[in-house]
């Protein structure tokens, strides 16, 4: 009878493998509280690896660099609010166009306000990468709430989608504004912003009117 060898265990890999996501979850984490303690120029590499507790070469393992971090996290607020305003489009409590922009500035708005890392990456993280992730978040929520509008008759169906994408994009300019005019977000500024926004969209409904729609 041969004597069994004993052989040498195979590499704990998922072990590894947590640990690698526990330490990119703790990059993550560092930066979000860095931004919103203390704003964007402050949530450097350096300071987000001491924060967290890793030398900022071990950061280099998992980010290549700081705008990474930003877009990482900034995308994981757009993800949040896109599930918001899915929910808000899905059981819509507007009765006219007003309600159904005031509705969508709420969501934003009461988002922003309680995650301040994304004010901070939103409106003070000037870097392409981000403008990129930012717009694309634009375009969807235009689409998205074209296609709500027109089926709530608030719009006509031949209302230019590229209407509601220069709708968003002038909330965004605006609320650009409003966070820098305060850290929460200033009234007055937002409160103009629900006005211009509904204004120009109601010029498609009035047109709709016009032609007897």
């Amino acid at each position: 009878m041969f004597e069994q060898k004993a052989t040498t265990p195979a590499p704990a890999r998922p072990v590894v493998q947590r640990r690698g996501l526990e330490r990119r979850k703790a990059i993550l984490d560092a930066a979000e509280a860095l931004l919103a303690e203390q704003g964007y120029e402050a949530a450097t590499l350096k300071a987000i690896g001491e924060r967290a507790g890793i030398p900022i070469a071990s950061i280099y393992h998992y980010f290549p660099d700081r705008y990474e971090v930003d877009a990482e996290l900034l995308q994981r607020h757009l993800g949040a609010i896109d599930s918001l305003m899915a929910a808000e489009m899905a059981a819509p409590r507007a009765g006219t166009l007003r309600e159904a922009v005031d509705a969508v500035v709420d969501v934003i708005l009461g988002y922003i306000r309680r995650h301040p890392s994304c004010a901070e990456l939103w409106f003070a993280g000037r870097h392409p990468r981000l403008d990129e992730l930012v717009r694309a978040f634009d375009e969807a929520q235009a689409e998205r709430f074209w296609r709500r509008l027109v089926d709530r008759e608030f719009l006509p169906a031949d209302t230019p989608r590229l209407a509601l994408f220069l709708a968003f994009e002038v909330g965004t300019r605006l609320f650009d504004i409003a966070f820098r005019r305060s850290p929460g977000g200033d009234d007055v500024t937002i409160d103009e912003a629900r006005r211009l926004v509904t204004a120009y969209l109601e010029t498609y409904a009035s047109d709709s009117t016009r032609r007897g729609g």
